[in-house]
């Protein structure tokens, strides 16, 4: 029997809470066969309180040697004073660049129970299914120079570098022309060539990828801000959108409330693949923040969390049926009406985390 080696990283505020979920999950698998080795260690502002940086180096060994790293989440205002360079966040920007993690796989999928949870119309949102893949690992936020300097006259001048290369954009533009194979066979690749030469240099490296070959998948050329609105007026015009570091941080935001909660939303991020195992450097993580205001309390949303582990099953595990059960186990918990609060809808009772993860568990052990 395989054995699938885990990292977990829980993290601050509600991460800790939502990873509790997917260990029961880990833990049902783990009775019917399915092999895994788990390791929990920290990460964000816990590892800054315990070793004075966002990831120790021993837990950087760790994620390099595991199979998949699920990841919580990070930050909260107990840290906002904290150096720039050891900042919650600095630990999971840190495991996206070690570990080669350029592709950020984001779906946003709406769920027929919640249909009505979305601030949009019923008939905007009902049927939702996108996927946003996001270059991780290059643009603005890795660029140098990156700093704030002092000029002569005392007034200071702020500096980001939107920086891409050629294997940079081509490389992700094949992850989501691979994808939409799968899918429904369209992507539509989103910049500002009217304005950025990276978004002319993104525009022209996309278009060649596609012509050489993906030339049987549809491509659309769309400009990152209207793709923002068109997000909001008729999402499911899209299928699959590929686009940069910067624009598929908003772009998967705006997609994610389109579902009707942050705490809906999970994530996969991916490295290359191993020329020899075909295995990929892989962290699954929810799309919501740490919610500090809500920690401690068992109100947080579990499902993020616990999609993020579906994802790891599908694509790191190759453990597609269970990915799909547990798919399943997800919608009919929410068609049942068990909902934690941010999406209840007024009126309604809302249930705590545990108990949307025994809920769960409840469903696979129907299904199985």
């Amino acid at each position: 029997m395989a054995t699938h080696k885990l990292l977990l990283l829980p993290g601050d505020g509600i991460g800790p809470e939502v990873m509790r979920e997917v260990e029961k999950l880990v833990g049902w698998f783990r009775k019917r066969g399915i092999g895994f080795e788990t390791e929990t260690d920290l990460v964000g502002g816990s590892a800054y309180d315990a070793h004075g940086k966002a990831i120790s180096e021993d837990a950087m060994v760790k994620a390099q040697d595991a199979d998949a790293v699920l990841f919580g989440a990070v930050g909260g205002a107990k840290w906002d004073s904290v150096p720039y360079a050891v900042r919650p966040e600095a630990g999971l920007l840190r495991l996206r660049k070690d570990l080669g993690l350029f592709a950020n796989l984001r779906p946003a999928i709406c769920y027929p129970a919640l249909a009505d949870a979305s601030s949009l119309k019923r008939e905007v949102v009902e049927g939702l299914d996108i996927m946003i893949v996001r270059e991780l690992t290059g643009g603005v936020y890795f660029g140098e120079p990156k700093e704030i300097v002092t000029l002569e006259d005392g007034s200071q001048r702020a500096v980001d570098t939107q920086l891409y290369t050629t294997h940079e954009v081509e490389r992700i533009a094949r992850v989501a022309f691979d994808l939409a194979k799968k899918r429904r066979n369209k992507v539509s690749s989103a910049e500002k060539f009217n304005v950025m030469k990276t978004g002319v240099f993104w525009r022209q490296v996309v278009g060649r990828v596609h012509k050489e070959e993906f030339s049987d998948v549809e491509l659309e050329n769309v400009l990152a801000d209207n793709c923002a609105m068109q997000l909001v007026r008729w999402p499911k015009q899209f299928d699959v959108i590929v686009t940069d570091n910067l624009f598929g941080d908003i772009l998967s935001d705006i997609a994610a409330m389109l579902t009707g909660s942050l705490g809906m939303l999970p994530s996969a991020s991916l490295g290359a693949e191993d020329p020899a195992t075909g295995a990929r450097k892989a962290l699954y993580e929810p799309v919501h923040g740490s919610a500090p205001d809500i920690a401690g309390k068992g109100l947080a949303n579990p499902i993020a969390m616990i999609g993020s582990f579906g994802m790891a099953l599908r694509y790191s595990f190759g453990l597609g049926e269970e990915a799909d059960m547990l798919d399943k186990a997800i919608a009919n918990v929410l068609a049942s009406g068990t909902r934690t609060k941010d999406i209840a809808g007024p009126g309604a009772n809302a249930v705590g985390t545990t108990d949307v993860g025994d809920a769960i568990v409840g469903e696979l052990e129907a299904l199985s």
